[in-house]
């Protein structure tokens, strides 16, 4: 046996480790391909977990939004604005129904102005949780929103997207085990609690959009709402315009703004005219952490102190008031880049007696209105002026296309599955020329996919635990519109 010599196994080991770090380097390092991720950088082998990285965070920022809390009473109102549907041509007056007395307003105004002022100089602290070029959607749900949340991520991955999700829940009572566990991670999806950040009972439902954005690990984002699905893969729209070039894009809702001349005294901005865009519908946009993540902080500020503040200077009363107006009016207050798409949202539905009965909102393709408004074509003001754009987003809003609420009962005014007569129906027919530009049957694609998960995970969800029979009640449902032609139904644009 030869002797051991101390030199030579030395050499071996540091040989054998310069191995193991060489082959640690390429394997996280290496770009992975889009069939497994959808980053564009590639991940790190020592990277701080990303709860980590959100605690910091927080612990850096919660103190810059409570430094500048506006110390006034709420604004006081005179009235709410009117469901005042959008017109591009109409300079009416802006509505005015909400009251600060002059010193209020001017504390709110430096407490704005401090904060922007804060969050800038801070910037080098607030070091942001996510992951520097990496790509992925982001949305909320729970309970009764979980069930049709995993519909819309099914309605995703068929249109043949691989964005990674992010699934937000308030605290624990919202976190379902066995479908985070089970369910999520084969779909390329994980859950997470605000709570575990943020703490109990600090954020309510409705600020929750942006605290998600904010924490998530994608610097990139698709934001949907859980009953948001695309016809595209909308990873697509981050690498094109008009996004690549404004980091901000978002969709309209169908009313005239109704912002207050008292938000812009105080956000010292000029007052815009009515003329100029459209309210915003949030149930999808797209941000860059990059390139807005000032204002998303502000839109964090409103959203913080949005029902005690905010929220009325931002839609006095209008439709749908909440956090949809922060993430616009956020960034103008920076003076950073957006674009807001201009073809009009379009209600969908099916006919009755009384007019159109709708349940749910489509938003266009966001690549083709920009290539028609870079031509100063504006289909907004004229419906000639070009082809209208495909559609991209179906927000199916209301009711909520879950099997274990009232999607099938008569407690909506839209009855969306029943003929007048309480005959089964397709919610989706009308208006033909909308509906004719899905280009295929959306509407069937999206019943196979609530049909899949409700006679697949109908024990799964906690809000369908003593609803039984749901599998059998869509299965039915399915077999009376969808499993053979009928006369009425709609026609696509591949039709012909």
């Amino acid at each position: 046996m030869g002797l051991f010599r101390p030199g030579r196994a030395r050499s071996l080991l540091l040989t054998t480790l310069a191995v193991i770090l060489v082959c640690t380097v390429y394997l996280y390092w290496t770009p992975t391909t889009a069939s497994t991720t959808a980053s564009v950088v590639p991940s790190t082998a020592f990277e701080v977990p990303l709860v980590e990285r959100q605690k910091d965070f927080w612990k850096a920022f919660k103190p810059i939004i409570e430094r500048h809390k506006p110390n006034v009473p709420s604004p006081g109102k005179s009235g709410d604005a009117e469901a005042m549907h959008f017109n591009p041509t109409d300079p009416h007056p802006r509505p005015d129904l909400t009251t600060l007395s002059e010193g209020d307003a001017k504390a709110m105004e430096e407490a704005h102005a401090n904060f922007v002022r804060d969050i800038k100089d801070s910037l080098k602290d607030l070091k942001p949780a996510h992951t520097p070029g990496k790509r992925g959607l982001v949305s909320t749900a729970g309970a009764k929103y979980l069930p049709v949340f995993v519909s819309s991520l099914r309605m995703l991955r068929r249109a043949g997207s691989t964005l990674p999700v992010e699934l937000y829940m308030k605290d624990a009572s919202e976190h379902e085990k066995g479908v985070c566990k089970d369910v999520l991670p084969e779909l390329n999806a994980r859950c997470l609690v605000l709570a575990d950040v943020v703490g109990k009972d600090v954020i309510e439902h409705y600020q929750l959009k942006i605290f998600a954005v904010l924490f998530s690990s994608f610097e990139e984002i698709v934001w949907m709402d859980a009953d948001c699905f695309p016809l595209g893969k909308p990873e697509d729209l981050l690498t094109s315009e008009p996004f690549s070039s404004t980091g901000l894009v978002t969709w309209p809702d169908f009313w005239s703004s109704s912002a207050s001349p008292l938000y812009y005294k105080i956000s010292r901005q000029e007052i815009p005219p009515m003329t100029a865009r459209q309210s915003s519908e949030t149930g999808a946009f797209l941000v860059s952490k990059k390139t807005h993540l000032l204002p998303l902080l502000l839109a964090a500020y409103y959203n913080y102190y949005g029902p005690s503040h905010y929220f009325r200077l931002l839609s006095q009363g209008g439709p749908g008031e909440g956090d949809k107006e922060t993430f616009l009016q956020a960034a103008m207050s920076m003076k950073t880049s957006f674009y807001t798409v201009s073809e009009r949202v379009q209600a969908v539905g099916h006919q009755s007696s009384k007019g159109l009965s709708g349940s749910a909102m489509v938003q266009a393709d966001p690549r083709e209105d920009h290539a028609l408004t870079k031509q100063n074509k504006w289909r907004v003001k004229d419906p000639s002026a070009g082809p209208a754009p495909r559609i991209f987003f179906i927000h199916a809003n209301y009711p909520k296309f879950n099997p274990g609420d009232n999607v099938f009962g008569s407690g909506w005014e839209t009855t969306p599955t029943l003929k007048e007569d309480g005959s089964d129906s397709r919610a989706w027919t009308a208006p033909p020329d909308t509906i004719r530009r899905f280009g295929y049957d959306v509407e069937k694609a999206y019943w196979e996919e609530i049909k899949w998960v409700t006679c697949h995970l109908e024990t799964a969800f906690q809000t369908w635990e003593d609803k039984p029979g749901l599998c059998q009640k869509v299965e039915q449902y399915w077999s009376h519109v969808f499993a053979k032609p009928h006369g009425d139904d709609p026609k696509f644009e591949k039709d012909g």
